[in-house]
C-alpha cells in the first residue's frame, strides 16, 4: 500500500500506510491485551472465590444458613450494578483512565484479602457490599477505553481477549484454589479458606499497582506513545465512524446519561442482559454443579477446569469471526441455544459424562455475553459520553440478572438442579427474542441512516483529523452503517 500524508492543522502531517497501522496496533496489543487479561482473571477469582471456599468450611467457620449464603453471594450486586453507570460517567471526564482503573484494582484487591479476616455474618457481608464498588469500575470502564483506540472490525476480538481473562480465571481460579484448600488447611493456625483470600487478594493489588503503568490513557494524552503515534491513533477512530471521538462542549457525563437513558435501543440491551445474565448465572455454582459428578473436593475443583478453557478458546474464535464478517446477533445469541441443550441434557440425565458434556455447552455460554459490550458499542458510537454511559447502562442494569441469579441456585434444589435449569433455560429464550428484535431494529435503522441529522461538528473534527474536506468526511459519515 503506498504511504498517504495526510495533512492535520496542530501538529503536521500523519503519514499513514498499512505497516504504521499495524505496529500502532501491535504497540497496544503487547502492552494492553495482556494486562487487561491478567486483571479480569484476578477479578472473578476474587468475586468468585466465595464459592470455592464454600466448600472447606465458610460456612461451618462463620455460622452461615444456606439463605446468608445467598445474601453474600447476592449483596455485592447491589453495589456493582449501580456504581457501574457513575463510574463510567467518571471515566469520561478523568483524564488518566489508567490510574483510575488501576487504582480500583488494587481496592478490590485489598478487600478481598481483608475477606479472610472476617469473623461473623455481618462481618463477610460488609466486605462483599464495599467489594462491588471498585469491582464496577473494571469490565465496564475497560471496554469503554478499548473502544477509544480500536475500530469496530477490532474491536471485538481485543474484547474477547479480555473476557476470556474472566472463563480461565474459573478455570485458573479452581486450580489455584484446589492447590491452596487442599495444602494450606491449619498453616499457622489459619484455615485455608482465609488463605484463599489472603493469597489472591495480594496477587491483585501487585497487578493492579503494575496496570497502573501498563494500561493507556485516550489516543491524545497517553504517555508512552509518541505525538504521531497519538495522532494516528485519533485518526484512525475519526476514520471509522466518520465522526471524531470527542464530545462537544454540550456533551458532559450528565448529558451523555440523559442521551442513553432516551435511547430505547440502549434499554433493549439492558433488559437482553439482564435475560443473560439470569441464564448464565449458573457461573457461580459452577464448583458446586461439578462437585454434583460425585467426586472429592479436590478432583471436582480439577474438573472445573476443561470446560473453561474450552470456552476460552471458542470465545476468541468466534469474535475474529465477528471481526471477519461484521456480523453480530448469530455471534451473540448462537451461544445461548447451546446452553439451552446444556440444561435440557442435565435435566434429562443424572449420567456422569453427559452432565460434564453439559458443563461444557453451559460454559460455552459466556462466548456470546463477550460480544455483547462490544455490539453496544458499535451500536452507541457518539457523542463518547453517551456511549460511556450506555456501556455503564447495559452492564450494570444486566447484572441485575446475576442478582437474581444468587437466588436461582438453591441447595434445596440440590444435586439435579431442575427448577434452577428450566429458570435459566426460560431465561436464555426470552433474551433470544430480544436480541433478534434488536437485529431488526438496527436494520431498519440502516435503511434510514442517509436522513438520519449528523453533527457538523464531529464531522468538521474528523476532516481535520483526517486532512480531508468536510464535504469529504461527510460522504464517510453518510457511509456508517450498524453493525448487526
Amino acid at each position: 500500500m503506498e504511504k498517504e500524508t495526510i495533512q492535520t492543522f496542530e501538529t503536521g502531517p500523519v503519514v499513514r500506510d498499512a505497516a504504521l497501522e499495524r505496529a500502532l496496533v501491535r504497540k497496544l496489543d503487547m502492552r494492553v491485551l495482556p494486562t487487561v487479561f491478567l486483571i479480569y482473571i484476578m477479578n472473578y477469582i476474587d468475586r468468585n472465590g466465595i464459592t470455592t471456599a464454600r466448600l472447606k468450611g465458610l460456612e461451618q467457620d462463620l455460622g452461615l444458613t444456606d439463605l446468608q449464603y445467598s445474601i453474600i453471594l447476592s449483596v455485592l450486586y447491589a453495589t456493582y450494578c449501580p456504581a457501574q453507570v457513575p463510574s463510567n460517567m467518571a471515566l469520561n471526564y478523568i483524564k488518566r483512565p489508567s490510574l483510575y482503573i488501576g487504582g480500583c484494582v488494587v481496592l478490590w484487591g485489598l478487600i478481598s484479602a481483608l475477606t479472610g479476616v472476617t469473623q461473623s455474618f455481618r462481618g463477610i457481608l460488609a466486605c462483599r457490599l464495599f467489594l462491588g464498588i471498585p469491582e464496577a469500575a473494571f469490565y465496564p470502564g475497560t471496554m469503554y477505553m478499548l473502544s477509544s483506540w480500536y475500530t469496530k472490525k477490532e474491536l471485538a476480538f481485543r474484547s474477547a481477549i479480555l473476557y476470556s481473562g474472566l472463563l480461565i480465571s474459573n478455570a485458573f481460579g479452581s486450580l489455584m484454589a484446589a492447590g491452596i484448600l487442599g495444602n494450606m488447611d491449619g498453616k499457622r493456625g489459619i484455615r485455608a479458606w482465609r488463605w484463599l483470600f489472603y493469597i489472591e487478594g495480594s496477587i491483585t493489588i501487585c497487578i493492579g499497582l503494575l496496570s497502573m503503568w501498563l494500561l493507556p490513557d485516550y489516543p491524545h494524552n497517553t504517555r508512552w506513545m509518541s505525538p504521531e503515534e497519538r495522532r494516528l491513533a485519533q485518526v484512525r477512530i475519526a476514520e471509522d465512524a466518520g465522526e471524531a471521538d470527542k464530545d462537544n462542549k454540550e456533551d458532559t457525563p450528565v448529558h451523555g446519561l440523559k442521551l442513553a437513558a432516551m435511547d430505547p435501543v440502549v434499554w433493549a440491551f439492558s433488559i437482553m442482559n439482564i435475560a443473560q445474565l439470569l441464564g448464565l448465572s449458573f457461573v457461580n455454582f459452577f464448583p458446586t454443579l461439578t462437585a454434583t459428578l460425585g467426586f472429592s473436593t479436590t478432583v471436582s475443583l480439577l474438573l472445573c477446569a476443561p470446560p473453561w478453557v474450552f470456552s476460552a478458546i471458542v470465545c476468541c474464535l468466534n469474535a475474529w469471526h465477528a471481526d471477519k464478517t461484521g456480523e453480530r446477533f448469530m455471534h451473540v445469541s448462537g451461544w445461548w441455544w447451546g446452553v439451552m441443550a446444556g440444561f435440557i441434557i442435565g435435566l434429562s440425565t443424572m449420567h456422569i459424562g453427559a452432565r460434564y458434556v453439559s458443563l461444557f455447552l453451559m460454559a460455552c455460554g459466556y462466548t456470546g455475553f463477550a460480544m455483547t459490550l462490544v455490539w453496544v458499542s458499535n451500536v452507541v458510537v457518539r457523542p463518547p459520553a453517551k456511549r460511556a454511559a450506555a456501556i455503564g447502562l447495559v452492564n450494570g442494569i444486566g447484572n441485575l440478572g446475576n442478582l437474581m441469579g444468587s437466588y436461582t441456585w438453591k441447595a434445596d434444589w440440590g444435586p439435579d438442579y431442575h427448577q434452577s435449569m428450566a429458570i435459566s433455560l426460560a431465561a436464555l429464550a426470552f433474551s433470544t427474542v430480544l436480541s433478534a428484535g434488536i437485529r431488526q431494529f438496527l436494520l431498519r435503522e440502516n435503511r434510514r441512516q442517509d436522513r438520519i441529522e449528523i453533527d457538523a461538528n464531529r464531522v468538521d473534527e474528523a476532516a481535520r483529523l483526517e486532512g480531508i474536506s468536510f464535504e469529504q468526511a461527510l460522504e464517510k459519515r453518510k457511509g456508517f452503517r450498524y453493525l448487526y
